[in-house]
């Protein structure tokens, strides 16, 4: 049983970060449908198991070591993207950071041959083969079981925040959604995903993961895809909402910005304080806002019973977490929040893109191309 003293620990609040990547087709740009067989191999042998295969051979992940510190996280992702572009380069090929391929279509695409992907191919049908898409998961360190449910429970009201700030998914299958994250929509098909339930205790939450393993209808927790969750592997808290960032540097500042606010609603347990929770329908509503409108619209502050612009809402975020950015020595890194904001996020690039090309040329195609081009130099920028 957990102990009061185990619970005013401070977290560790490490933080890892996983980032898939889809490969594109440097001429054409055109996302490959059959990857190599040497390359997982080529990748392998630069990145050792920091890399790994995804559902569809078009897609390939990487993972940070545990990081210490915001910096140190950066220093990883910028050594990772640039591993994998140097080893999809031979082969014709490059990668973009996006979380979804603005003309890919999921019906020519092809899962990697493995018996864990033909498992979930053959029991997801069409909804699995739908899931062209790519995410980034940000692991943050929090030893004590129950602490880290605690710390779910609160965390979730600010999900929506952080899914808006990521945002890089307008375009499905050459359209464009209307949606700042049509990721989140292809997402929402899959069981076991979305928002967590509130539990009591982490007893509690495996209690309930129980029920489904014992009924046959899943192995173990890793098959639960909320958009935050513990851990299987680590003890860790899993942000999963986030799109794939296009640019390091916004990626590093949505996981300086998580890793402050769980460090903020530390110190509000150990003053016996807590952040008010709400219903999964009331933060539901956020998190559909942020889906469709991203940064452009607007949140529902639920203290004041009223619909508040975005920027508004980032800088009394800031606020709240400023004296844990200082503790950890990431301010420069939470308030390029604000620099985000200023030029957009991927999405916002990628319809400008597309628009400009399209008036330009009065060409779909041309317009598409152009934003793979532009996906793909901003994927390395500042590498």
């Amino acid at each position: 049983m957990t102990s009061v003293e185990d619970l005013l620990q401070e977290p560790s609040l490490t933080i890892g970060i996983e980032e898939e990547y889809m490969i594109v087709d440097r001429e054409t740009g055109d996302l490959i449908r059959e990857a190599p067989r040497q390359l997982l191999k080529d990748a392998e042998a630069v990145l050792e198991n920091q890399v790994a295969p995804e559902f569809f051979q078009s897609q390939i992940e990487v993972g940070t070591r545990v990081c210490r510190t915001v910096s140190e996280a950066r220093s990883e992702l910028v050594r990772l993207r640039r591993g994998v572009s140097e080893v999809v380069e031979p082969y014709g090929f490059a990668i973009i950071a996006a979380s979804t391929h603005p003309n890919a279509s999921y019906a020519t695409q092809l899962h990697t041959p493995r018996e864990r992907y033909q498992v979930l191919a053959q029991n997801m049908a069409v909804v699995g083969r739908r899931m062209v898409i790519s995410g980034m998961h940000v692991h943050a360190g929090i030893e004590d079981d129950d602490l880290r449910i605690d710390l779910m429970n609160q965390t979730a009201y600010v999900l929506p925040h952080l899914l808006a700030l990521s945002t890089s998914s307008p375009f499905w299958e050459g359209v464009y959604t209307g949606l700042k994250s049509y990721r989140i929509a292809v997402w929402n098909e899959l069981p076991r995903t979305g928002l967590p339930e509130a539990f009591e205790s982490y007893a509690e939450y495996e209690r309930h993961v129980m029920a489904l393993v014992y009924a046959g209808v899943i192995e173990d927790s890793s098959k639960i895809w909320w958009d935050i969750r513990p851990s299987k592997r680590f003890p860790t808290l899993e942000m999963r909402v986030a799109d794939t960032c296009t640019r390091v540097e916004d990626a590093v500042c949505i996981a300086a910005l998580y890793k402050c606010w769980l460090h903020m609603l530390w110190r509000l347990r150990r003053r016996n304080q807590r952040w008010r929770s709400y219903a999964n329908m009331l933060i539901y509503e956020n998190r559909w806002r942020a889906q469709r409108y991203g940064t452009d619209g607007t949140l529902i502050d639920f203290g004041r019973g009223v619909a508040v612009r975005y920027d508004e809402l980032i800088e009394e975020l800031l606020g709240k977490i400023m004296p844990d950015a200082e503790h950890f020595g990431c301010v420069e890194e939470v308030q390029h929040a604000r620099a985000i904001l200023a030029r957009g996020t991927s999405a916002h690039w990628q319809i400008r893109t597309f628009n400009e090309t399209l008036e330009e040329t009065g060409s779909e195609r041309a317009a598409i191309k152009a934003v793979v081009e532009m996906l793909i130099a901003e994927t390395m920028h500042g590498l």
